[in-house]
């Protein structure tokens, strides 16, 4: 009998699957190689992980086998896990998320602390989030609070379909979606906050980034193809015009030297109130600008 059909007969086992994932993503030089097999496998038997280890001597099934394998191999060519499930975790709910969205990161969590430590004094308040993308931000910040009314701004309306099917399955309905370019169309709306995790990685820089990121994740939320600047300039003019009194603007910033690059853009346009927020590993990663 030969490999393949030996290979068919085997009957596997969940811990089987799970230990021949570990060593084989290890292999082939996966950071992460148990963490790797774990979210397939939950995947695919719609489980969680506590579950993969309960019934570890579950069988499983050839059809699940057939599964696994390909979506391993689309891993195999570095595009993105999130992308191949088609969902992520962002502050403990499951966003959908295709090749159209940026895929949340957890760094970017700190923007919804931020906010909501800002908001906690505010009753009805509204909020925009500007780059919506997969509507984590204002999707979670509209669940946070119920009574706000939150625009969630994107140039595209596949983007939009993206955001507002998560608002739908999260069941937030005090958010609106509206398709508008902030750079280059008109913007008259004011809120009382204003977030936002805009492209902010320089052009230059885009030819460094992980095949990952470089290869699968939309550019043009990544990178404004120019200096990393671009939604920061406009924010600084038009900030008195589209945030109420004693309002606010928290946004994501990016690595280096970038945050205090951003500060400057404010302070020239004679904003002074300006918090700079470190995340998990101390580096500036949320800018929060206050009105008046």
């Amino acid at each position: 009998m030969d490999n393949s059909k030996k290979e068919t007969l085997k009957i596997w086992r969940i811990i089987d699957v799970i230990n021949w994932g570990v060593d084989y993503f290890g292999k082939k030089s996966f950071d992460n190689p148990r963490l790797e097999i774990e979210i397939f496998l939950q995947h695919i038997l719609n489980c969680e992980k506590i579950d993969l280890y309960i019934d570890f001597e579950k069988e499983f099934l050839p059809s699940d086998l057939k599964k696994l394998k390909k979506l391993i191999k689309r891993r195999l060519k570095k595009e993105p896990i999130q992308y191949i499930i088609g969902k992520t975790s962002f502050y403990g709910r499951d966003f959908n998320v295709d090749k159209n969205v940026l895929i949340p990161r957890p760094e970017t969590e700190i923007i919804i602390n931020v906010s909501i430590d800002f908001l906690s004094t505010k009753k009805n308040p509204s909020i925009i989030d500007i780059g919506t993308g997969s509507g984590c931000i204002g999707i979670t910040l509209a669940k946070k609070f119920p009574s706000a009314q939150v625009t969630a701004i994107d140039y595209s309306e596949s983007i939009i379909n993206v955001a507002r099917e998560n608002a739908r399955r999260i069941g937030v309905k005090n958010i609106e979606f509206v398709k508008l370019d902030f750079l280059k169309d008109n913007f008259n709306y004011l809120a009382d906050l204003i977030v936002s995790n805009p492209p902010y990685i320089p052009n230059k820089e885009m030819s460094s980034l992980m095949i990952d990121v470089k290869e699968y994740e939309p550019h043009v939320a990544l990178t404004d193809k120019m200096d990393g600047l671009e939604f920061y300039r406009l924010f600084s003019v038009k900030l008195n015009d589209i945030i109420n009194d004693e309002g606010a603007l928290i946004v994501e910033v990016g690595n280096g030297s970038h945050p205090l690059k951003v500060k400057k853009l404010f302070m020239e346009s004679g904003h002074d109130k300006i918090e700079m927020i470190k995340d998990y590993n101390k580096d500036t990663r949320v800018l929060k600008v206050l009105k008046g």
